[in-house]
């Protein structure tokens, strides 16, 4: 047991156990942290103290996983994002080891056991359960107990004496006319005292935990059987703790929040109690039914109920990360789709009454020309529609259609083909659909306001629609992140950690991609590494002002971009048609000289940049003797050849196009066995959504998606793939469509 004896708490009080830590203290407690995320992420100690060196510098990682490369040992994002998110927690837990030690301290109760115990503890979960027998609590039984003056007939009892005649010893505290007037009466708070210490022990807790964790059933039931829900399969149902799908928790706990189910989580008790039995029982003693009542009560009272609470709790946590992980995953893999260049394109903001908002943009997103028409119902004014569609195209020699998924976009679907099919140039002129998630949201936002302040909210999103084919990225980054919808149950987790979450991911693509300073909007520039939302404002200012940069050095100029965040920066700006060709390439500055001396060896000028002649000598390197020759690390020389070999190239561009329509498909064309090609939409725990052309996309089951296993889908696809699946069954009335990616003969 946790608590400690009287004799301890007196030996504790003349004893007093420090608790500020020395400097060779701090040393193992910093070197423990940095095994400790060595372990998590499956990499070296001193890649670790590497890299958290480089971050409490203020280095971004971005900058770090591209441009020190050589001191981190090639740890790229996802390796430096696990180190960062694993070390706050960390950091944080030591903290809060040196408060609940203060606390304890304070109390006089802090031995050097415990204190030891604490030390040790390597989960914040532990850290509380030690904690817990010194927090202050509100009144409780035993609390009660203690003010009546029990504790130490409690404690008597615990000893388990031989030859204990219990009545009599608890006759001793017996008070006729005060709070205790019978023997039964003291029998009763001192199992109360005994049951709250079986709660508080941090041994039992910790196991009982575990054991539920692993061993307990989350039952679910209906709190009106009769009624329709979402929620039917969970009507009568249960399943292992420990094999719940992280899905199936956040569907069961929205469920319950929205009081459609009842959930409970059950566990065979009778281990339970032989453990903490074990844990307290001494041997024979006629006070032992006593103790084991006062077990079973602790269990049933208060133990149970909170790590209840504990266990659901940790499940909604992980179940938590993994549908944060695949909102992040889906969210990436849409940033980086492939942008459209060179084409002029009519946004259309599908609507029923309002009427469909249109918006031509040109090849570099600026808006033309704004309308409305009305093919959809209730106005059906078919041939008014087809008169302007015509009129536009004409006057701005439209190639792309891009219509909106939302509200009356399966109307306007139906009839853009059917427009396109009646002209001559049908076979120049495609339409696509594309997910318009969190348009209305951007169009409705400040910043839409400014770009487009004559406009109201309609015509911007249709501006919004019309952009995203052009350059993805370049438009999604206007949007929050938690908007664009491409995960499961994102508003049923832990808002901040999403928000967290999203924001890393967006950085991430906005440096892998780069950004054309001279070109940029402040929301896209505002992700660039070291660049917050002030300075990038700074930057479109100053470009308004002064003009175009025509190299990198000019940022130097930019109010509050300073040589810090001068460095962080620039390896991710480009500038197309610079004076210095390096500065449309993601080599940093700091490289120039290792470039100069490179050039030299190969007897080529700066100008040669982009010439085939440059490319072949590249190509024919030797990275590690060229690398020794220029002391230079073989990781930093790689990347610099790689981007003289490509200078500008977007690594977009590299991906799959998007699919352009002219006809569309009906859910009543579709037969088993049909093959088609198809978009991923979403990808989540059990399988992926595809767009094939119809309404509704069709669902590929995790199970379909390959003749080998499959653990998660993302194993196998991402959002934006181009995909061949085959029709496995149609629900006209629902609108299903079930897929598979297994080759049919």
């Amino acid at each position: 047991m946790n608590a400690p004896t009287s004799q301890n708490q007196s030996e504790a009080v003349e004893q007093p156990v420090t608790v500020e830590m020395n400097e060779q203290q701090r040393k193992g407690q910093q070197t423990r942290i940095w095994k400790q995320i060595a372990s998590d992420a499956g990499v070296s100690v001193q890649q670790v103290r590497t890299a958290v060196q480089l971050l409490d510098e203020g280095n971004t990682i971005p900058f770090i996983s591209r441009y020190r490369k050589e001191m981190t040992g090639e740890l790229d994002e996802t390796a430096l994002r696990t180190i960062e998110e694993r070390l706050q927690y960390l950091r944080g837990l030591e903290d809060r080891k040196l408060e609940v030690m203060r606390l304890i301290a304070e109390q006089g109760k802090l031995t050097d056991e415990l204190k030891q115990q604490i030390l040790a503890a390597e989960k914040l979960q532990l850290v509380e359960d030690l904690y817990r027998p010194y927090r202050q609590k509100r009144k409780t039984r035993a609390s009660v107990a203690k003010e009546k003056g029990l504790e130490p007939l409690a404690l008597w009892i615990l000893e388990q004496h031989r030859q204990a005649d219990l009545e009599a010893e608890a006759a001793k505290y017996v008070q006729k006319d005060g709070d205790v007037p019978a023997v039964q009466d003291a029998l009763a708070g001192a199992s109360d005292i005994i049951a709250e210490q079986v709660s508080d022990d941090a041994e039992i807790r910790a196991w009982v935990r575990t054991y539920t964790y692993q061993n307990g059933q989350l039952h679910t039931e209906a709190r009106d059987a009769e009624a329709e829900s979402v929620y039917e399969m969970y009507y009568q149902y249960q399943e292992p703790v420990r094999k719940l799908p992280p899905h199936r928790i956040l569907a069961i706990n929205r469920g319950e929040r929205e009081e459609v189910l009842k959930v409970r989580l059950e566990v065979e008790t009778d281990r339970i109690y032989q453990h903490i039995q074990r844990r307290l029982l001494k041997g024979q003693s006629p006070v032992q039914s006593w103790i084991i009542a006062a077990i079973e009560d602790g269990y049933k009272r208060l133990i149970a109920p909170s790590v209840e609470r504990e266990v659901r709790g940790e499940m909604t946590e992980k179940a938590e990360e993994q549908a944060i992980q695949i909102f992040s995953e889906n969210l990436r893999s849409l940033l980086l789709q492939p942008p459209v260049h060179g084409k002029t394109v009519l946004g259309v903001d599908p609507a029923y009454r309002t009427g469909c908002k249109l918006a031509v943009v040109d090849g570099t997103g600026k808006m033309l020309d704004i309308a409305v028409t009305y093919p959809t119902p209730p106005h059906n004014k078919i041939s008014e529609a087809e008169t302007i569609f015509t009129a536009l195209t004409e006057k701005h020699g439209i190639d792309l259609i891009v219509i909106g998924n939302g509200t009356a976009s399966r109307e306007t679907e139906l009839f853009v083909a059917s427009w396109i099919q009646k002209r001559s140039d049908k076979k120049s002129l495609h339409y696509l659909i594309v997910n318009e998630a969190g348009a209305s949201v951007y169009s409705a936002s400040k910043l839409a306001q400014q770009e487009f302040p004559e406009l109201d909210v309609a015509e911007r999103s249709a501006i919004s629609i019309a952009r995203r084919i052009q350059d993805p990225l370049a438009e999604l980054v206007k949007i929050d992140p938690k908007s664009i919808g491409v995960g499961q149950y994102q508003h049923d987790v832990s808002q901040k950690k999403l928000e967290e979450s999203l924001k890393g991911v967006v950085e991430s693509a906005v440096n892998h991609v780069g950004v054309d300073v001279n070109t940029a909007s402040p929301s896209l520039l505002s992700y660039v590494s070291g660049i917050n939302a002030t300075t990038a404002k700074n930057i479109v200012k100053h470009r308004e002002e002064h003009g175009r940069f025509s190299g990198r050095n000019g940022l130097k100029k930019v109010p509050r971009l300073g040589a810090k965040t001068y460095e962080q920066c620039i390896g991710f700006m480009r500038l197309p048609g610079a004076d210095n060709p390096l500065d449309n390439t993601p080599i940093h500055p700091e490289s120039y000289p290792v470039v100069d001396r490179l050039f030299a060896m190969l007897q080529v000028k700066v100008s040669d940049v982009g010439s085939e002649a440059l490319k072949q000598k590249l190509s024919s390197l030797s990275l590690e003797q060229m690398a020794a020759e220029l002391e230079v690390g073989v990781p930093t020389l790689r990347d610099i050849v790689d981007s003289l070999m490509r200078p500008g190239r977007d690594p977009r561009e590299e991906l799959e196009a998007p699919i352009f329509r002219t006809d569309v498909l009906k859910l009543e064309d579709l037969k088993p066995g049909m093959e088609l090609k198809g978009t991923v939409r979403n990808v989540i725990d059990f399988g992926a959504f595809v767009d094939i052309g119809v309404k509704n996309d069709g669902l590929v089951h995790i199970s379909e998606l390959s003749d080998r296993f499959v653990k998660h889908p993302m194993d196998v696809v991402a959002v934006g793939d181009v995909v061949t699946v085959w029709v496995l069954a149609v629900d006209e009335k629902k609108g299903r469509v079930s897929l598979t990616m297994k080759q049919r003969n």
